[in-house]
């Protein structure tokens, strides 16, 4: 049997990086629907659940996080609220800006999802484990 180059190696270790990829997010699509999610609903909790500001995120970071236009972050919000699934929160600092919280109905089904989803994301972890060997730590160019 012929040895595969390096290059070829290269392609066989970027496919299965993306196969595992793709597959979680296939499989989180899934979940997110039997737990009666969208699969933009499922990415907005966790952008809002995820967010790192302790006031909550506005619609501008949520935006930037989903990469999204503003606008339609305000769509998708909207729906959410409707839903029962996410809470809109005048900032205490400053009433002008409007913060975003997890609903309790919401935090439920975000839970539900990610618990479902720790399984592929341990094997999505560990193809990526894979491609950081490859390719090593990055340098200060490509940052």
């Amino acid at each position: 049997m012929e040895r595969r180059s390096d290059d070829e190696d290269e392609y066989v270790l970027l496919l299965e990086w993306r196969t595992a990829l793709r597959r979680f997010l296939k499989s989180s699509e899934d979940r997110a629907a039997a737990a009666g999610l969208t699969p933009m609903q499922h990415q907005l909790l966790v952008a809002i659940r995820g967010s790192v500001d302790p006031d909550g995120p506005t619609i501008g970071d949520v935006a930037e996080l989903l990469l999204l236009r503003p606008h339609s972050v305000v769509e998708l919000v909207d729906r959410a609220v409707a839903a029962g699934l996410v809470e809109r929160r005048r900032d205490a600092d400053d009433q002008r800006v409007v913060r975003l919280h997890l609903a309790a109905r919401g935090l439920r089904k975000l839970e539900r999802v990610t618990e479902a989803n720790r399984e592929e994301l341990l094997a999505v972890s560990r193809a990526l484990a894979r491609v950081a060997r490859r390719y090593g730590p990055p340098t200060s160019a490509a940052r």
